[in-house]
């Protein structure tokens, strides 16, 4: 018997089940609202790791010049 994992180790009927809820919670016109807030917010976390990641790399670039 093989079963298919999607997200998280979710199936399909949960998946649709967790879109249900969310759907009735917050109703049709604010889901648009919530995905672009939360895409904003995934842009901001990966500039942030960016940022990150360069600061280290200056930072190692100067222990090797000194």
């Amino acid at each position: 018997m093989s079963e298919s994992l999607l997200l998280f180790g979710l199936g399909m009927q949960e998946i649709l089940v967790i879109a249900f809820i969310v759907l009735l919670l917050f109703g049709g016109r604010k889901i648009p609202e919530l995905m672009k807030g939360l895409g904003k917010g995934v842009k901001s976390f990966k500039e942030g790791m960016n940022e990150v990641t360069d600061i280290t790399k200056d930072e190692k670039d100067k222990k090797q010049d000194e």
